[in-house]
C-alpha cells in the first residue's frame, strides 16, 4: 500500500460522540474560566498550564486585557482571541475542573470503595489527612487531581 486511502463519495462516516459545544464562557481570576457547555455541564478550568505549554499562547500568559478579550466562536466549538488564537471546546472539555470539594472527595472514596487507610496509601498521605479531607479541610489541587486520576483509572492495570 502506498498510504493513500480513498473513501467513496457516498460513504458516511459516523462518530460515536457529539463534539462539545460552548454556550457561555466567563473569565475569572488569573487564567481561570467558567465554561458552560451545550450539554448543561458547567465547570471552572485553569488555562495557565495549557497556555504555558504552547509557544503561540505567549501573548495570553501575562496580558490580562488580551486574555479577557476572548469570545465564543460562532459555532461554539472554541473560544477565540482575534483571528490568530483559539482554544477548542474539545480541549476545554478535557481539562479537569479546578473545583474539587469535600463532597467530591467523599464520593470518590465511595466510588473506589476505599477505606481511610486505603485512600491514604493510594495518595501517599496520612490517614488523618484523608479523614480531614472527608470532613471540611480544603483540598489542595494536587490531591484533587490525583483523586480524579484514581477514579478515572479504576480497574485498569499497568501494561
Amino acid at each position: 500500500m502506498s498510504g493513500n486511502v480513498s473513501i467513496p463519495d457516498d460513504d458516511i462516516v459516523h462518530g460515536t460522540e457529539t463534539l462539545p459545544r460552548l454556550v457561555d464562557v466567563a473569565a475569572l481570576e488569573g487564567r481561570k474560566l467558567r465554561v458552560t457547555f451545550e450539554s448543561g455541564t458547567t465547570k471552572v478550568v485553569d488555562l495557565a498550564p495549557a497556555l504555558a505549554s504552547r509557544r503561540f499562547y505567549i501573548a495570553l500568559r501575562d496580558d490580562d486585557a488580551l486574555f479577557r478579550s476572548f469570545k465564543v466562536s460562532d459555532y461554539g466549538d472554541a473560544i477565540e482571541w482575534g483571528e490568530d488564537l483559539d482554544f477548542s471546546a474539545v480541549w476545554l472539555d478535557k481539562l479537569p475542573s479546578v473545583e474539587f470539594g469535600n463532597a467530591d472527595f467523599r464520593q470518590a472514596m465511595d466510588d473506589l470503595g476505599m477505606s481511610l487507610d486505603g485512600m491514604a496509601s493510594a495518595l501517599e498521605i496520612s490517614r488523618r489527612q484523608v479523614a480531614d479531607y472527608r470532613k471540611n479541610k480544603p483540598i489542595p489541587r494536587h490531591i484533587g487531581l490525583a483523586t480524579r486520576y484514581l477514579v478515572e483509572h479504576e480497574g485498569q492495570t499497568d501494561r
